[in-house]
């Protein structure tokens, strides 16, 4: 593989059975790609967080992955709500899920603290009213 390939996908906010699917499908084409398995579940840990946090917040939204052989990108974009404060987003446990979500299991406020922690950089842009793009990039070792 020598150029970038890309992947996209459709997150439907209404359904949380079908939540990580995408992540799902991601694991599968890069372990077609012939990526490690560290590699592969880094990327895949980091898509499911971001899956579920547009499922729970944002009624869904869209996802694009970029493939090469030096880095993925994942790219996660919605038209939720936003994030009022990022600094206190991604402190490890807050959460303003509602207790009908978190009595599915979800919302421990685990969510953007994992997606940062399984990548090697993370960026949100939030604008309240608007939605969320969250830029994740986990690099290939040579």
């Amino acid at each position: 593989m020598s150029e970038t390939i890309q992947f996209h996908y459709d997150v439907d906010g209404e359904n949380f059975t079908s939540a990580g699917e995408a992540s799902v499908q991601i694991k599968q084409k890069l372990r077609q790609l012939g990526f490690t398995p560290d590699i592969i579940r880094r990327v895949s840990i980091a898509m499911y967080e971001g899956e579920i946090n547009m499922v729970i917040h944002a009624g869904g939204g869209v996802a694009d992955v970029f493939v090469d052989p030096e880095s993925i990108k994942i790219i996660l974009e919605d038209h939720g709500p936003g994030i009022s404060d990022i600094s206190l987003a991604m402190q490890e446990g807050f959460s303003t899920a509602t207790d009908t979500v978190r009595s599915l299991g979800f919302g421990a406020g685990m969510g953007l603290p994992n997606m940062k922690r399984y990548t090697d950089s993370m960026e949100i842009d939030s604008e309240l009213g608007k939605g969320t793009k969250i830029t994740m990039v986990v690099n290939v070792p040579i």
